[in-house]
């Protein structure tokens, strides 16, 4: 399943302009904010999807039943891009546990690169809902590559996918690699280069977010 978070017009279409914007990319500061927002937004839309209990609060006038989220989920992200995204998750689920993956592209000399995970920090995942954050899904082999590497420390019972901007491509590779994960989109773009770049997409996320890095 794919949901397209600015199919209709609302406030995420504004935060979505305003990542793309090259004339406010270079306020870092509101582009990790943006980020950030958008994330808030796949959470309260997840959270509609989870499982709910009924608990009884009392109040000091009396005893109400709420209704409570059963299960914490687990909110794991794609090193560095997907922090800024990953803390709109978790101002939200804000009792969630936490998974931190070390992912990126390996460049070869001819222009052609390679995903690389080397580093994952999870805890249990068994039977649990995992929702994974990531700026941008272009190919969608990082993201494919992690979720794999995920289920081998576990069996989650479901795997959401937000990210900021994703392109029909990845979208399809993903679908055909993990039928059943839910993809949360802020756009979707059609047009995908030979480098694996996202058009018109926005740019390098991390490097938007946090600063130039060393290629490898």
């Amino acid at each position: 399943m794919v949901i397209n978070l600015s199919s209709e017009c609302s406030l995420i279409s504004g935060w979505i302009s305003e990542i793309r914007d090259v004339q406010i990319q270079s306020d870092r500061m509101r582009f990790r904010r943006n980020l950030e927002r958008i994330g808030e937004i796949a959470a309260y839309e997840i959270s509609r999807k989870l499982v709910y209990e009924e608990k009884e609060v009392q109040t000091p006038l009396g005893i109400s039943q709420c209704k409570v989220l059963k299960d914490q989920p687990v909110l794991a992200t794609i090193l560095r891009a997907g922090l800024p995204l990953h803390q709109g998750l978790l101002n939200y689920f804000d009792k969630a546990d936490n998974a931190f993956i070390s992912a990126y592209r390996k460049h070869n000399h001819d222009g052609s690169f390679e995903i690389s995970l080397d580093y994952i920090s999870c805890p249990e995942l068994e039977n649990r809902v995992v929702i994974i954050s990531d700026p941008m899904l272009a190919t969608g082999s990082s993201l494919v590559k992690t979720i794999q590497y995920l289920r081998d420390e576990g069996h989650p019972s479901e795997i959401h996918v937000v990210v900021a901007i994703a392109c029909t491509v990845g979208i399809e590779y993903v679908k055909r690699s993990e039928p059943h994960v839910k993809i949360w989109c802020g756009a979707i773009d059609e047009e995908l280069t030979a480098k694996g770049y996202i058009v018109p997409g926005l740019g390098d996320a991390g490097d938007l977010a946090f600063g130039t890095k060393v290629q490898m």
